[in-house]
């Protein structure tokens, strides 16, 4: 059950907008608040009220270090799954260079096995030819069509990880969530000179007294502040792990004023499903499944599940002529 506290936070949020100070400028009015409008400081007596002050600020200075303990787990295992891909990665390419290491070395050919393999590769030769200019009619075609498509032009390409390379940062994303590295402006900096600020639609990433920041800007869609994360990777990159929102679409910036990147050239790692929740990855299959539909020419789910619902009513309703209908 949620702390009935949480009733009031739209309230309070409607309250802090309105505070540019932020918390300091809030608190002070709250307290200006007790000080005109209760008894707060004189019902009791001093040492009461600040008794009872100080109670109030343990109880969730408890809550707030679980809260970041909790994180802190979060983002090692985070961490943890990283490490152990990129030893998984560097295992996989060790042992491609032992197979290829024991593969056979170049061998003396005879005479005839030349006279072989240079018949074979002038028939290899003449075949790719003939494969060229069978397609390159319709290479220029598909050219054409893609140049065709308006709402593409000057679009980016999306980096390896579905994001795009901007000058001061690298952005990457899944379905559910948003990675954004920004390399630090100078060595020795630690997360304590950092100001990183994550809100539901806007993210900010500064060196503490220095302009301008490297990161000041709104985001594109809307994030789960409560569950985005940012850590100091290897004493030189600022990690900010944003949740998505809206976890069935892809981003085509992280802010507004970044260049689009094209998102029907994104190629998501089929084995990124594993990771999804079983909702999310519900929707994710079902969407693929009806964009396969679609490219055969056939019916998606829904569509489907339209047809079969008009053709269980025509069923219990023979009595109706339907020879007449169109349906779309």
């Amino acid at each position: 059950m949620a702390d009935k506290t949480e009733a009031f936070d739209g309230i309070l949020l409607s309250i802090a907008t309105q505070h540019e100070g932020g918390v300091q400028d809030l608190l002070d009015t709250i307290f200006s608040f007790l000080c005109r409008k209760t008894d707060f400081y004189t019902g009791a007596g001093i040492q009461a009220a600040e008794k009872l002050l100080m109670e109030k600020f343990n109880k969730y200075r408890v809550k707030a270090d679980q809260e970041t303990a909790k994180k802190r787990a979060e983002v090692e295992e985070r961490e943890r799954k990283i490490k152990e891909r990129r030893e998984k990665e560097q295992k996989q390419l060790e042992e491609q260079e032992k197979r290829e290491a024991l593969e056979p070395k170049i061998r003396e050919l005879t005479d005839e096995e030349a006279a072989e393999m240079m018949q074979q590769q002038k028939q290899k030769e003449s075949s790719t030819a003939v494969a060229k200019a069978a397609t390159k009619d319709v290479d220029t075609t598909k050219k054409d069509e893609e140049e065709e498509d308006p709402q593409d032009a000057g679009k980016l390409k999306p980096n390896a990880g579905n994001g795009c390379d901007m000058p001061n940062y690298r952005w990457t994303q899944t379905l559910s969530d948003i990675e954004v590295r920004i390399p630090l402006p100078r060595a020795g900096l630690r997360s304590r000179d950092l100001t990183v600020e994550i809100q539901k639609n806007h993210v900010k990433a500064a060196v503490k007294n220095q302009l301008p920041a490297m990161l000041d800007d709104r985001l594109l869609h809307d994030v789960k502040m409560e569950e985005s994360t940012w850590l100091l990777e290897d004493k030189q990159t600022v990690l900010i792990t944003l949740e998505k929102v809206n976890k069935m679409e892809w981003w085509s910036r992280l802010v507004v004023s970044d260049p689009e990147i094209n998102t029907k050239k994104i190629n998501p790692e089929p084995s990124k499903l594993s990771d999804l929740d079983g909702e999310t990855r519900g929707l994710v299959e079902k969407m693929m499944y009806d964009q396969r539909q679609k490219e055969m020419g056939l019916p998606t789910s829904e569509e489907q599940k339209k047809q079969d619902m008009l053709k269980k009513f025509m069923e219990q309703h023979p009595e109706m002529d339907f020879s007449k209908c169109k349906f779309s």
